[in-house]
């Protein structure tokens, strides 16, 4: 009888933990490495879970500091897709308030990125100059769904801009980026993606700002230009 109550204990023990487990989200190492889940499924399955969720909603879910990582990237996600192009000027400071708050307290790199191209939404001339370099170092994380993210909202963020100031911010980043890896340009032939990427977003300057930049990148650009 001793050993049912046993087995009885355990199953309810580790059935309660596995369901808290489904229910709640991982730790925040865990979300960042893509140990345990398939962090874009898990993603995309929330985004779908909130499409509906109205702004007021999705605002409160994004100051909750106990919703997790995975929930509240979804949330931000839903806003700025639904959302943050109709923000009247008079709400802005406050949601971007809720945002940076939520920035600053979150290790996330998914919840970082979410909220860095929401801001670049609501106030582009105020945040694209501190938000893009970040995004573009954040196409370099070792989470592969991380990398995707940023070079995907970058893209979104300068498909339709003309502006040589916002064409500077992206060239003196990356030009940066790669003075600082000469040695490891010097020996590719052929860019893998992420590169590839980072060329993408180069060109697109430089179609902006004039060819006469071509000048100060490290020679080892030119040659995979």
């Amino acid at each position: 009888m001793k050993n049912l109550y046993l087995i009885f204990f355990f199953l309810l023990f580790f059935n309660n933990h596995l369901w808290a487990q489904d229910k709640d989200d991982i730790n925040e190492t865990d979300i960042a490495s893509g140990a345990i889940f398939d962090d874009k499924a898990l993603l995309e399955g929330y985004t779908n879970k909130y499409a509906d969720q109205s702004k007021d909603i999705l605002l409160a879910m994004i100051a909750d500091d106990s919703l997790g990582a995975y929930k509240c990237t979804a949330a931000v996600r839903v806003f700025k897709d639904k959302y943050a192009n109709e923000v009247l000027s008079k709400d802005k400071a406050q949601i971007i308030k809720v945002l940076i708050r939520r920035l600053n307290r979150t290790d996330s790199p998914f919840l970082q990125v979410q909220i860095m191209h929401t801001l670049i939404v609501l106030d582009r001339y105020q945040y694209f100059e501190s938000m893009v370099p970040t995004l573009i170092q954040k196409m370099d994380h070792y989470n592969p769904v991380v990398s995707a993210m940023a070079y995907d909202d970058l893209l979104e963020i300068t498909k339709n801009s003309l502006y040589p100031r916002e064409a500077r911010i992206v060239f003196e980043t990356l030009r940066k980026i790669f003075f600082l890896s000469r040695n490891h340009l010097q020996v590719i032939t052929s860019p893998n993606l992420n590169l590839r990427q980072k060329l993408d977003l180069l060109r697109w300057s430089i179609r902006i700002l004039g060819t006469q930049e071509l000048k100060r990148l490290p020679s080892e650009v030119i040659n995979l230009l």
